[in-house]
């Protein structure tokens, strides 16, 4: 098998690392496969694929969208991050709680979380790069975030003074959303 199943830390979240062919030339890392992630019960419809560079320090998120409803496979491909991910389903057994993990171009680390999370990441290195298939075309009226340091979520994340973008300072809290009418449509 291509890829090792590393974690499932919260229902429907999946932790991967494909395999990786070394030798003299360098490396070779089949990524994506959509028979091997099917097999795995990860969804294997993606349908816009996104990149970005961030400096060290950066935190982005913690970003969600309902319609449609996505889903996002995170790996880093320079550098490295703390990827995070929030249960944000309604009526989840769940509901609030977080995982994260540090991941890099070097362990090939992927993470795959449902629609129903907030996912993000903090940069800890300069320069590092993220890359994430999504199984939705986004719609800026259908998305939203959860605040980086909502205390409800008492997420830990590895950097103290973030540079966020305006849009994550002042998002909602888990509360906020929980209250909004569009929070039904994630549930468990």
């Amino acid at each position: 098998m291509p890829f090792q199943i590393l974690d499932r830390p919260l229902p429907g979240v999946v932790v991967i690392r494909p395999d990786a062919y070394a030798d003299e030339r360098g490396l070779f890392i089949e990524s994506f496969r959509a028979d091997r992630f099917e097999e795995l019960g990860i969804p294997a419809a993606f349908v816009q694929e996104n990149q970005s560079r961030s400096r060290k320090g950066v935190i982005r998120g913690l970003h969600f969208q309902w319609e449609p409803a996505m889903g996002k496979l995170m790996r880093v491909t320079r550098g490295r991050a703390f990827l995070v991910g929030v249960d944000i389903r309604w009526n989840s057994p769940t509901l609030g709680r977080w995982f994260g993990l540090e991941a890099s171009d070097e362990d090939r680390t992927q993470v795959w979380a449902p629609a129903g999370f907030a996912r993000g990441f903090a940069a800890l290195e300069e320069g590092t790069e993220v890359l994430y298939k999504c199984t939705g075309t986004y719609d800026p009226k259908n998305e939203s975030g959860i605040r980086w340091n909502d205390p409800r979520i008492g997420l830990r994340w590895p950097v103290t003074e973030p540079l966020l973008s305006p849009k994550d300072r002042d998002a909602q809290s888990l509360d906020d959303w929980l209250r909004r009418p569009e929070s039904k449509r994630f549930a468990v």
